[in-house]
C-alpha cells in the first residue's frame, strides 16, 4: 500500500474545503448562558450510547442523495459549475460522516471522512474519480445493509485500506491533472 494513502488528503494539495454550516442555536438563545449540570450531560451521553433509532433509513436517504450527485456529475453539461457538482457529492458524504458515530457506525464516519478528503483535493469530478466515489458508496451501503456497527475490526481496517489504495492509484494514474506537488509529498 502507498504510504501516502493514510495521510491527510492523500498527500495532495487541498483544492476546496468542505463547508461546516453552524445553524443558530435557538435553544441557547432562549435559555441564555450558563453551564449544564453533570447529571444532564450524563443522561444525554447515556441516550446517545443507547440510541435505539435505526440508522439504515437515514443512511439510505444520504446514499440516494450521494448517488444523485454522482449521476449529476456523469450527466454534466459544459455549462455546469464543476465546484457545484463536487459540492453536490460532498454534502451527503458529510452527513454520513456526521451521523455515523451517533448511530454506532464509527466505520461509516471513518470511511466518509476519507471520501471527503478525496473530494477536497481532486481537480475535477472526472469519470475515474466518480468510479472511486461509487466504490465508497457501495462500501458504505454494504456496511449499513450488513449492520456492521462500531469500527468493523479487522474487516473495517481492510475496507479502509482498500479504499485508500484505490485513491492512491487514482493519484498515481492522474498526477498531471491533480496538481500533485512532489515537494509537498516529499515533506510529509
Amino acid at each position: 500500500m502507498d504510504n501516502n494513502a493514510n495521510t491527510p488528503h492523500f498527500s495532495q494539495p487541498q483544492r476546496r474545503k468542505a463547508e461546516f454550516i453552524r445553524p443558530p442555536n435557538l435553544l441557547k438563545e432562549k435559555v441564555g448562558t450558563g453551564g449544564i449540570g453533570d447529571d444532564i450531560l450524563e443522561k444525554a451521553q447515556t441516550l446517545l450510547e443507547n440510541n435505539p433509532v435505526d440508522f439504515a433509513p437515514l443512511a439510505e436517504i444520504y446514499l440516494a442523495s450521494l448517488m444523485k450527485g454522482i449521476d449529476r456529475v456523469k450527466a454534466r453539461k459544459p455549462s455546469d459549475d464543476p465546484e457545484e457538482l463536487i459540492a453536490g457529492v460532498i454534502y451527503p458524504v458529510m452527513q454520513l460522516k456526521a451521523n455515523g458515530g451517533m448511530f454506532h457506525y464509527a466505520l461509516i464516519t471513518s470511511i466518509s471522512d476519507r471520501l471527503v478528503q478525496f473530494l477536497e483535493v481532486i481537480e475535477n469530478a472526472d469519470p475515474d474519480a466518480m468510479e472511486i466515489v461509487t466504490a465508497f458508496h457501495a462500501t458504505i451501503r454494504a456496511i449499513i445493509l450488513g449492520g456492521m456497527t462500531g469500527h468493523g475490526g479487522k474487516q473495517g481496517d481492510e475496507l479502509i485500506d482498500a479504499l485508500n489504495d484505490a485513491c492512491a492509484r487514482y493519484f498515481d494514474k492522474h498526477p498531471e491533472r491533480h496538481g500533485v506537488d512532489l515537494d509537498y509529498i516529499n515533506r510529509v
